[in-house]
Parts: structure tokens; C-alpha cells; sequence
């Protein structure tokens, strides 16, 4: 248990000052909250008994550089939710939670949030300072509460959807881990063969023999290569990987991918799917915390995350702008299944549509993760039967002049 040396301001306007025992920080400025107390300044005077001695304590822990995550902001709405449930002001919820906070990158963003909050910005104008860590779908969804007055039940929402966002993302790195190792092991394996092995072995054939075979003669022209123009190789390699990359970072790059994607066999499924599960989730919890429909469908055309669904969902918001309902536009468009879009105008018909969308997102992400099995499962073994064949085409590569050397003994 920690003592914390508080100066707070009573509901009466008076200034307060004390000391509080609390486990932390956080649970500190609850305690104050629940006697009616808004602290603005709150330090630690003991520690487990121990005298406070040069200065305040500080949150231990290491951090890993000043990279923000994705799970760590998740992590910040849901504690801020917690917090804002608990009836504590934003300021000081903000305050407590960047004062603890390990990674040195979010604790600056986070006092730099709260600074702004006191100079009279909205919460919502506040993130929207900070577009890498809290894109347009977070800043619209604050603004919706504060505007509403229902902020700590939107960040409730919008801590679940991020958090069912993360559980569906390390799925789906879990299930493609298996074949990328396999991947990964078959490349260095065979890179350490010919590159360390196979000369040394070859340059005593070449000895022995006047004639190679031809499957050896291909490997060890492939293995002199490697060895002496290896750096020039990975040079290459690295410029066109990095040259693919900063296409597809680019507009036109960006649409001709995202069109590939949709189009690979099995792999196309899993993208549409999972486009499809974010578009209907995130709609529902937009609806679900108040926004209108067609504010809501133009936040999802920007966090689809893929060019071609995200023209079509604009489409939607188009048709939806004369008037029309949500399931005629996606019918036209053959977005959804037709049982899925029978879901969403019963939705509509009962009033009832955010909890319709959240049950089609349900859906999509139970196809999403069927067809990443089947992919995983058709995937690693034609990684495996890849990886063979390159071995086997080695031994046999190996083996053949072995076995004329031995037929010339004898």
C-alpha cells in the first residue's frame, strides 16, 4: 500500500489537501473521485512504509524504444474507459495514465493530450492531434460521446472493438506461423548448402570427373554463383523487394494489390471476409453509440482497409444519401451474401440494425477463420513439398557422380 500527497479541489470549489493510501496512482484518483475530490496535483510521499526520499516514484519496467502499438492503445481506452466511468475528469484520468506509462513514446502523446484538454480542447480535437495512433474511426467515435454525453459507454465500445480487432489479427498470426517457419528453415538451410557445403564438396568431384552430370553441373554453376556474388544477390533482391513495397504504398499500387488479393484463389476469401467482418463490425458499434448511418458508412470507407471494398462502400453511402435503406444499395451491389443482407433489412425493419451488423460481423469472421484453416492447411504443405523438392533435387544433384565414379571402379 503507497501514500500519495494530494492537493484537489472539493465540489464546493474549496481547495482540498491530504494523504490518501491507495495500491497505485490510478486507484488513487478513484478513491478522490468517489469523495467527490478532482486532484490537481498528486505525488507519492511513502512506499510500502518507506519515507518518500528525492522525489516522486517512478513507473518501472522496460520499454521496448518508442514505438506505439497497436495493443497498447487498445489498452489505453480500455483503462481510460475505466476511468471515465469512475466519474474521473479526462485531464487527470490522462495525467495518471501517462505518468504510469512505460513506453516513454505514449506517456509524451498522452501529457500532451491532457495539456491540450485543459487549455479547453476537446478530447475528441485533442487525439485527433495525434492521426498515427488514433485514426478517424477513434476520433469520431469520441466525438460522438462527448457530443451525446454517454463518452465512457463509447469507449467501453470502442475498447471492445479494438480488442476483438487484436484477438482476430493474433489468429491469424498464430495460424501462419507454422508455414513461415517451415519457409524460413528451408531457405537457410539450403542457402547454408550451397553456399558452405556444396563448393568445397563439388571442387573435389570436378577432380575426379572430366564429365559432370547435368543436374550436378546446374547446382554447381547455382553454388558458384552464391558464393562469390552473394552480396550482389541480396542487393538485388532487397531492391526489388523494397521497390514492390514503395509501389504498393503508392495509390495505383495500393488498388492493383488490394485487387490481387481479392483475386488469389482461397486467399481471396480470407480478405473478403475479413474486409467484410471489419466493415459490418465497425458499422454496428458506429451505430450502436449513436452516429448516423451515413456519417457512419464514411468512417468505414476510410478503415475498411482495402481500396476496392472501400469504392463500393462509397457507393453505398451515395445510395443510402437519396434515402434509400442500407441492405437495397448492398443488394445491388452484391456486397454481402443475400441471407446476410436479409439479416441487415430485418435489422432495419425491427430497428434493431447495430445489433444485425455485429451479428453479420460474427458471421464473416467465422468464414474469415474457416478459410485461414483451409489456407494454412493446403499452404503448408506445398511449402513442405517445395522445400523436399529442392533438397531431393540436391541429393540427387550429389549422389549421381557418385554413383559413376563407383560404376567406373567397377
Amino acid at each position: 500500500m503507497n501514500s500519495f500527497r494530494y492537493q484537489a479541489i472539493g465540489g464546493s470549489g474549496a481547495a482540498v489537501e491530504g494523504v490518501i493510501e491507495a495500491e497505485d496512482r490510478k486507484s488513487a484518483i478513484q478513491l478522490l473521485g468517489q469523495r467527490g475530490l478532482f486532484p490537481s496535483n498528486l505525488e507519492v510521499c511513502f512506499t510500502n512504509g518507506a519515507a518518500k526520499a528525492g522525489g516522486p516514484a517512478k513507473a518501472s519496467g522496460f520499454s521496448f524504444g518508442n514505438r506505439i502499438g497497436r495493443k497498447q492503445v487498445t489498452a489505453f481506452t480500455r483503462e481510460i474507459s475505466a476511468l471515465l466511468a469512475a466519474a474521473i475528469p479526462i485531464p487527470q484520468a490522462l495525467d495518471s495514465l501517462g505518468e504510469e506509462e512505460e513506453n516513454p513514446a505514449l506517456r509524451t502523446v498522452l501529457l500532451e493530450i491532457a495539456g491540450a484538454v485543459r487549455k479547453g480542447e476537446s478530447f475528441s480535437s485533442a487525439l485527433a492531434q495525434h492521426p498515427k495512433n488514433f485514426g478517424n474511426l477513434y476520433v469520431s467515435m469520441v466525438r460522438v460521446g462527448e457530443e451525446a454525453g454517454v463518452l465512457p459507454k463509447v469507449m467501453d465500445d470502442l475498447a471492445g472493438l479494438l480488442e476483438h480487432e487484436d484477438e482476430v489479427r493474433d489468429e491469424v498470426k498464430a495460424a501462419i506461423a507454422y508455414p513461415v517457419f517451415v519457409l524460413g528453415f528451408g531457405f537457410v538451410t539450403v542457402a547454408i548448402l550451397l553456399t558452405v557445403v556444396l563448393p568445397r564438396l563439388f571442387s573435389m568431384l570436378q577432380e575426379m570427373l572430366t564429365v559432370l552430370p547435368l543436374p550436378t553441373l546446374i547446382l554447381l554453376r547455382t553454388s558458384e554463383a552464391l558464393h562469390h556474388y552473394w552480396l550482389l544477390i541480396f542487393a538485388a533482391l532487397a531492391g526489388i523487394v523494397s521497390g514492390i513495397v514503395w509501389y504498393v504504398r503508392t495509390p495505383a499500387g495500393a488498388q492493383l494489390w488490394d485487387v490481387i488479393k481479392l483475386r488469389i484463389p482461397v486467399m481471396g476469401g480470407v480478405v473478403r471476409s475479413a474486409a467484410l467482418g471489419r466493415f459490418a463490425r465497425t458499422l454496428g458499434t458506429l451505430v450502436k453509440s449513436g452516429v448516423s448511418l451515413l456519417p457512419a458508412l464514411k468512417i468505414v470507407e476510410h478503415t475498411i482497409g482495402n481500396h476496392v471494398l472501400a469504392a463500393q462502400v462509397a457507393l453505398v453511402a451515395e445510395e443510402t444519401r437519396g434515402g434509400d435503406s442500407l441492405a437495397a444499395p448492398l443488394r445491388k451491389l452484391a456486397i454481402f451474401p443475400r441471407t446476410v443482407i436479409q439479416m441487415i433489412a430485418a435489422g432495419e425493419e425491427s430497428g434493431k440494425l447495430d445489433e444485425m451488423l455485429l451479428k453479420v460481423a460474427e458471421i464473416e469472421e467465422r468464414h474469415m477463420r474457416a478459410r485461414t484453416k483451409t489456407l494454412i492447411s493446403l499452404l503448408a504443405p506445398v511449402l513442405i513439398l517445395i522445400v523436399g523438392g529442392l533438397v531431393g533435387f540436391m541429393v540427387i544433384a550429389i549422389l549421381l557422380p557418385i554413383f559413376k565414379m563407383s560404376s567406373a571402379l567397377h
